[in-house]
């Protein structure tokens, strides 16, 4: 599949006069427990700014005040809350779970709440840590639900059993299909790829401007975002279209800066969207 500014035409389209901000798709954010508080910031800067109606954080109770200074558009609540847990994963449409959410008991106890309880007509994105916490569990501990994972080599190497030298097309293709039909993958590399079943998209924008801390955890605020409106059109190209764009941001960045922060990823989005949908 080619990736290009018309297949982003194909899912970005001008919203209807008539709408609202549930049009637009409930998202809950899981993740930032302590030290990693900044991750879920800058994956809710850039779900906001590409569009989710309603964003929803589940975070450490002490990251609450510098996410409502950098972002007061989101709600947020402690974590560990579980009953305020339970009642948002069930209102979502789209559930992030893994920037910043480390590997500890926590973490674990919030990724099992989110397994458990996650049904089959919501989206569920896992990125970061939680990828090395799902790699702990079988095939048959995955929900009923629709998949995208968005790994780097090494995490895709825990989840596929595959070495980094073997992550070849037709062997990622492979490892894919262990997982529920309809799962995509993000595979992010210097050389990232966007996989559903048997069809694959390479990514012909980025580069190493953009490593640098924080620009998985943007990325997988904009799929999630790209998922809470334009899941009804298509969801593998939503998701394609919103790693294409994230990169495709960062090469127009990187004309008058050495490295492109996430951070000026997410605030270049709403004005690259607007000329998209034109």
């Amino acid at each position: 599949m080619k990736v290009d500014d018309d297949l982003a035409r194909q899912v970005i389209t001008p919203r209807l006069r008539e709408s609202h901000k549930g049009s637009y798709g409930r998202v809950l954010l899981v993740g930032g427990l302590y030290p990693y508080g900044g991750a879920i910031i800058m994956a809710a800067i850039a779900c906001v700014n590409s569009g989710a109606g309603l964003v929803t954080v589940a975070t450490d109770r002490e990251n609450i005040t510098a996410l409502h200074a950098h972002l007061p558009e989101a709600m947020a609540f402690d974590l560990r809350e579980t009953e305020r847990f339970l009642e948002n994963l069930r209102a979502a449409d789209v559930v992030l779970i893994g920037s910043g959410l480390g590997e500890d008991g926590v973490a674990g106890q919030a990724m099992d709440l989110v397994l458990a309880n996650i049904r089959a007509n919501q989206n569920l994105v896992v990125d970061g840590s939680a990828l090395n916490l799902l790699a702990k569990k079988t095939k048959k501990d995955l929900p009923d639900c629709h998949l995208t994972l968005t790994p780097h080599q090494k995490e895709w190497e825990r989840l596929s059993d595959l070495r980094i030298p073997e992550q070849t097309v037709s062997n990622t293709q492979k490892a894919l299909g262990e997982f529920q039909a309809g799962t995509i993958l993000v595979a992010k590399s210097h050389k990232t790829a966007v996989y559903q079943g048997e069809t694959v998209a390479h990514l012909e924008v980025g580069g190493p401007y953009q490593a640098t801390g924080g620009m998985g955890d943007t990325l997988a605020g904009m799929i999630t975002g790209f998922l809470a409106q334009f899941a009804s059109i298509d969801s593998y190209k939503a998701v394609t279209v919103a790693v294409w764009l994230h990169s495709a941001i960062a090469d127009d960045l990187t004309k008058n800066a050495y490295v492109v922060l996430p951070t000026h990823i997410s605030k270049a989005i709403p004005s690259w969207m607007k000329k998209l949908s034109l």
